[in-house]
């Protein structure tokens, strides 16, 4: 191994973004030896030739086209030569030595398998994206009914936003999401890494999923800190919440069979319907990120249902 962790980043019309975060990586290093590689999904802005410019120690790969965040990440990830491998999004600032905590973290607590941090505003207030409860029929049936937008943060009308926790002491979580996820390099491999056919959005549950199977409990390590400014989904833009919900429906369809996935699906569906006709009743101001975002939806409903080709709704 030539380093102690690789950190992989994929980038899609970064360069607004992308200075910060790569400074962050480099200034909050201490004695864990980094490989940093950039995966460059947009061919047509300037990303690369700002980090050739200004990172030259950063490896940069550059397929030529958008494969998407799963594609992207493997392809990083085949380029490691480290013990652990760090997801990182190029939108995040680290803070306090986050590699260094992490990584320590992981190797006096083996058993994990997948290790998230806590993330935070630019204002240092808590942004709980870094990790979620696992979907279950419950959460989707609640979802349906439409209880975890009028109960956000509820422990039993929200579960998977893990109620009011701060996300402030180590406890072992359903999800990791891909802004900042460590794993040692032999559990990404014995997983097999991202599964890619998801494009955007669900593949880090999925992998999360794979994990509880194989006997792992990822787990947050609050002392490992970061910035990282992400919108929820009541102001995400109709083509990412479309993204969101083909990825919700692939978790379903690829890890749940029979009734049981029939139903995960119907309880997708309804919640999506009852918040196209909510926000229709309420009129355009209620669509924060765009009118019709939910209707659009409900009406793409047909396509975004079939998700990423997983197995058919018995």
């Amino acid at each position: 191994m030539k380093a102690d962790v690789a950190i992989v980043i994929v980038t899609y019309n970064s360069e607004g973004h992308i200075a910060p975060c790569l400074e962050s990586v480099f200034a909050q290093r201490k004695s864990v030896s980094q490989q940093v590689i950039v995966v460059d999904n947009s061919p047509n802005d300037r990303t690369v030739d700002f980090i050739r410019a200004n990172f030259p120690e950063v490896e940069l790969v550059v397929p030529g086209a958008n494969l998407g965040f799963a594609k992207g990440v493997n392809l990083g990830v085949k380029r490691s030569e480290a013990e652990f491998v760090l997801l990182l999004n190029p939108d995040t600032i680290l803070l306090e030595s986050a590699v260094d905590v992490i990584v320590d973290f992981a190797r006096r607590n083996p058993s994990h398998g997948l290790y998230g941090g806590r993330t935070q505003t630019p204002e240092g207030d808590l942004n709980p994206s870094s990790c979620w409860g696992l979907p279950s029929l419950w959460s989707l049936g609640l979802f349906a009914c439409g209880l975890t937008t009028f109960a956000p943060g509820n422990p039993w009308l929200d579960p998977e936003s893990l109620g009011k926790w701060q996300r402030d002491t180590v406890r072992e979580v359903g999800v990791i999401t891909g802004c900042f996820l460590l794993a040692t390099t032999a559990v990404w491999n014995e997983l097999g890494g991202l599964d890619e056919r998801y494009f955007m959005y669900g593949e880090d549950a999925d992998l999360a999923m794979r994990a509880h199977r194989a006997g792992y409990r990822p787990v947050i390590c609050p002392d490992a800190k970061l910035v990282h400014e992400d919108g929820g989904c009541s102001d995400t833009p109709v083509h990412k919440l479309l993204l969101l919900f083909k990825g919700k429906a692939s978790l379903v369809r690829m890890h749940w069979k029979g009734p049981t996935q029939s139903l995960g699906l119907f309880f997708l569906a309804a919640g999506a319907g009852l918040r196209a006709v909510i926000s229709q009743l309420k009129g355009p101001s209620s669509e924060s990120a765009g009118p019709g975002r939910w209707q659009t939806l409900w009406r793409e409903r047909k396509d975004w249902l079939q998700g990423y080709g997983g197995e058919a709704s018995s």
